[in-house]
């Protein structure tokens, strides 16, 4: 029995890489970005490039349409079905770390502020997230909204509760 994987990279190249890779070949077989597959699939486009990654769990009803879309055996696709293990060392990953370790006190600041007294949080599961690019003269933008429910604290027993 094997130890649990300290990473992502451990765990995608040594339990899924190949399975990964089927999927991804087939969609640039069938020249689809991901955008066009998240609109036949009725998904977000994020999460989905987020499953091709490894990094989602998909349901067996978008399995079987996934396997359709691509031209792939539903053994093919299965592997999606497994519950990742998240986290990742990856360039971009390691700066959207950095941004929120730069700003997340202040953006946490600024939703207290807006949100009343401040006692609660933004829902990471009554959530969507979205990547834009945006063309700049001075470089080209990447656009990221993240859409939380905000969630108030529960006020039972008595404080600190």
């Amino acid at each position: 029995m094997s130890a649990t994987p300290v990473n992502n990279r451990d765990y995608l190249w040594n339990h899924r890489q190949k399975a990964l890779a089927v999927l991804e070949t087939a969609r640039l077989e069938k020249n689809l970005d991901y955008e066009e597959i998240a609109e036949k699939l009725e998904v977000n486009k994020v999460w989905l490039a987020s499953a091709f990654k490894g990094q989602q769990y998909v349901p067996v009803l978008y399995i079987e349409k996934l396997a359709d879309i691509l031209g792939l055996s539903i053994n093919e696709v299965r592997a999606l079905e497994e519950h990742p293990y998240k986290g990742n060392v990856d360039p971009i990953l390691y700066r959207l770390h950095e941004v929120f370790d730069t700003y997340g006190p202040a953006i946490k600041a600024i939703i207290h502020e807006k949100f009343g007294d401040g006692n609660g949080i933004m829902s990471a599961i009554d959530f969507s997230v979205d990547v834009d690019r945006v063309e700049d003269p001075k470089g080209d933008r990447v656009i990221i909204t993240f859409n939380g429910k905000f969630l108030p604290y529960s006020c039972k027993g008595k404080y600190p509760w």
